[in-house]
């Protein structure tokens, strides 16, 4: 059953919306897949946060005219599903995991702001960890220098207290 023009349309908008507000988007290939392989997929993603479609490749290439991920229009050819997510990490992870588990799925190519990845940079992005957790490690680096400053100039009335305690006990 074919779209007719005003749902092309808004397919359209649909996916620009979603590309609007991308950090990364994973394009892979699933011929030969079952339903309910597709069906664990698309849990995962929306699990993730991450808009995980399957489109006409042609209405894609129109959503991506324009846009920083113009690049990736090359590579859509055959049937494909989109990962688009706000997280750059997000799509690639999850669709990484999916990829190593189920050899019908395959990885053809991604995009962020202009850059096209190939297989090998999306596994590497997808083996980085999340944001929250980058964001962590930053804090704890950050915290760090103050909180051995703190111990530091604690350890001096400590110091003198512990060299009290001496001198009584002594007596």
């Amino acid at each position: 059953m074919s779209l007719n023009l005003e749902e092309k349309k808004a397919v359209v908008a649909e996916v620009s919306a979603q590309i609007a507000n991308a950090q990364a988007i994973i394009i892979a290939e699933y011929r030969g897949m079952e339903v309910g392989q597709l069906t664990q997929l698309r849990a995962k993603t929306r699990d993730a946060g991450v808009y995980f479609r399957v489109i006409k490749n042609t209405l894609v290439r129109r959503a991506v005219a324009d846009t920083p991920y113009a690049g990736l229009a090359q590579h859509m050819v055959g049937p494909l599903v989109y990962g688009i997510s706000a997280d750059p990490v997000a799509a690639a992870k999850v669709l990484h995991e999916f990829s190593r588990d189920n050899e019908k799925f395959v990885i053809k190519a991604g995009a962020m702001q202009e850059h096209i990845m190939t297989r090998d940079e999306i596994s590497a992005l997808a083996t980085l960890p999340s944001r929250d957790v980058l964001l962590a490690r930053l804090l704890g680096t950050m915290q760090a220098p103050v909180a051995k400053f703190v111990q530091t100039l604690n350890e001096v009335p400590a110091r003198f207290v512990r060299g009290l305690a001496m001198v009584r006990d002594n007596k």
